[in-house]
């Protein structure tokens, strides 16, 4: 159904820091009008929480496997998760 919303939470490993992933899909959960956050962990990973519209996360889920030109994604780790306590999106410092 139309107007379906969602969120889930991403883990997403491979050559994916210092290559500006965090910005590049912070850019694209704000085009597609998304709330909630993007990091980078310790381990080499990022973890993200996308909420909002069915459609706008599975489209930005599915580039996140492409991510930015000099990414190299080797995986993506995708749960289910609770929308975050407040509109936009943000990048969080490392954790």
């Amino acid at each position: 159904m139309s107007g379906e919303r969602k969120a889930l939470s991403l883990r997403i490993t491979g050559r994916v820091q210092g290559v500006g992933y965090r910005a590049w899909l912070a850019g694209q959960a704000e085009a597609a009008g998304l709330d909630g956050w993007v990091r980078n962990r310790r381990d080499g990973s990022v973890e993200a929480l996308l909420s909002g519209p069915a459609e706008a996360i599975d489209r930005v889920a599915a580039a996140c496997r492409r991510g930015p030109r000099m990414a190299l994604v080797d995986r993506i780790q995708v749960a289910e998760a609770e929308s975050p306590d407040r509109p936009g999106f943000d990048q969080w410092p490392t954790l």
